[in-house]
């Protein structure tokens, strides 16, 4: 996983740092003079502004400058005022005098505008951070956009949370030196989701993997359909679905999930009869929100015995009746958007969002997955003997184009599937949820959904029909890890 530190953390670091601060300096310099060139296609003939601030971030600009113009690119560097000028001069030109803009003003050390209103006719190259974009929050205060950005030894929270992320192009995180195995927030890469997820030993049968799901009602009969479907496609054996007030024979599932009757009015301790049998189970999507409803979604969150993903209009339920989480003994992941997260909290997230989704964990005793752009996942449990913050792992799989009615119904099935293993374990529990995350978030990208996919809306039937290629795809990022 790729680490996440704010700004405060960041500068311990580099305080840490084994090697003197003039030689982290060169090798960030020479790290953002390559991916110039890069940009550039070439050094011949090429020519370069380099706006250069004061401090470790200029310095950093500086020396890049000077690789540029030992490979033969012609570098121009400016102070921030003399930069932006510079800028807004070449806007009244019929041809840019610049081919490639580095943004080394001010990196993580400004949280305020500085001016940059108008930005270069020419692609930019951001040093750690664009200049004016909040490090922590993502916060934009005016920037130039880059194309590209460099950062040094971590993520930032700010590369990864909007506008920030926007503004921030494409990100890469260049190793020179330090030390950030301390972060406690990281980015899970395909590679971390596939290590993670389960598996199907040999000796697997339909019970080793069994899902149970509370979901739909007469008016909701398509959201308990596609939990189920998200869950068979994720690897469950077994799904067994029940929606409130609907005969078995009415619910609206696939043709291998198994229905339940559950009648209306008291129906929590139907529900839970034979739970134990379940590895996982799912409340929530599509019940409805009526004082009876929620009261018997909380008594059946309160007695569940295995772990649960509680979804929707669970989360709501949560919300009238938060005691039905502290008597839990097995692990519960909420899922909510940002809607929900407000009447689960009382508050809308934090424009740190990492610390308000940490807290909320910490405050719930749950796992909290919080939806958005970045999807954050955080843990109530901090790591034994640390003072460390409990951790938080950012999942940047998906697009706007799951942002589609049912999407979240796929991702609960897909989330409880994925609880089987040793789901008990904290850091384990964290891990699995986010690789679940991150595997549906990839039906938005994987290459079986086509080159014009990025053009339009991925309906959540399709998300689920998408899970398997999306699963393949993750697999291919280890092509040498030997499978069962």
């Amino acid at each position: 996983m790729i680490p996440i530190v704010t700004p405060t953390e960041m500068s311990a670091i580099d305080a840490a740092a084994p090697v003197p601060t003039d030689v982290l300096v060169a090798r960030a310099g020479a790290e953002v003079a390559i991916a110039a060139r890069r940009m550039l296609g070439g050094t011949y003939g090429r020519r370069v502004l380099v706006a250069t601030g004061k401090g470790n971030n200029g310095a950093d600009g500086r020396v890049a400058a000077s690789v540029l113009a030992r490979w033969g690119v012609r570098c121009g560097v400016a102070t921030p005022p003399g930069a932006l000028e510079l800028v807004v001069a070449a806007h009244g030109r019929s041809c840019a005098p610049w081919d490639l803009v580095i943004d080394a003003a001010y990196g993580t050390g400004l949280r305020g505008p500085w001016g940059a209103d108008q930005a270069p006719q020419v692609p930019v190259l951001a040093v750690d951070i664009p200049s004016g974009i909040d490090a922590l929050t993502g916060a934009d205060h005016g920037c130039w956009p880059a194309a590209a950005t460099v950062t040094f030894g971590a993520l930032k929270p700010g590369l990864l949370l909007p506008p920030g992320t926007t503004a921030a192009g494409e990100v890469q995180v260049a190793p020179i030196g330090l030390d950030a195995t301390s972060a406690a927030a990281w980015l899970m890469t395909d590679a971390d989701a596939d290590a993670v997820l389960p598996t199907l030993p040999p000796s697997t049968y339909k019970w080793r993997r069994a899902v149970r799901v509370i979901a739909g009602s007469p008016q909701m009969r398509g959201a308990g359909h596609l939990v189920c479907a998200g869950a068979q496609q994720a690897g469950a054996g077994m799904v067994v679905i029940s929606s409130p007030g609907l005969a078995a024979a009415s619910v609206s599932r696939p043709t291998e999930t198994v229905a339940r009757n559950l009648r209306p009015g008291r129906w929590a301790a139907a529900a839970l009869d034979g739970i134990d049998r379940f590895d996982a189970a799912v409340i929530g999507p599509g019940i409805g929100v009526d004082p009876t409803s929620a009261a018997q979604m909380a008594a059946f969150i309160e007695s569940c015995p295995v772990p649960l993903v509680v979804d929707a209009d669970a989360l709501a339920a949560v919300a009238e009746h938060p005691d039905c989480l502290r008597a839990r003994t097995a692990a519960t992941v909420l899922t909510p958007h940002d809607g929900e997260f407000t009447r689960l909290t009382g508050a809308a997230p934090a424009a740190d969002r990492f610390g308000s989704v940490r807290q909320a964990a910490a405050d719930l005793g749950a796992v909290v997955l919080a939806k958005g752009p970045t999807t954050l996942v955080a843990s109530p449990v901090r790591p034994d003997a640390s003072t460390r913050p409990a951790a938080v792992l950012a999942v940047t799989a998906g697009t706007a184009r799951l942002a589609t009615a049912g999407s979240g119904d796929v991702l609960s099935g897909v989330i409880a599937a994925s609880l089987s293993g040793d789901a008990a374990d904290p850091e384990t529990l964290l891990s699995l949820v986010a690789a679940a995350a991150h595997w549906h978030g990839r039906t938005a990208s994987c290459e079986a959904a086509g080159p014009a996919a990025a053009l339009v809306p991925l309906l959540a039937a399709a998300q689920v029909d998408l899970l398997e290629a999306a699963r393949i795809e993750l697999a291919r990022s280890q092509p040498d890890r030997r499978r069962p």
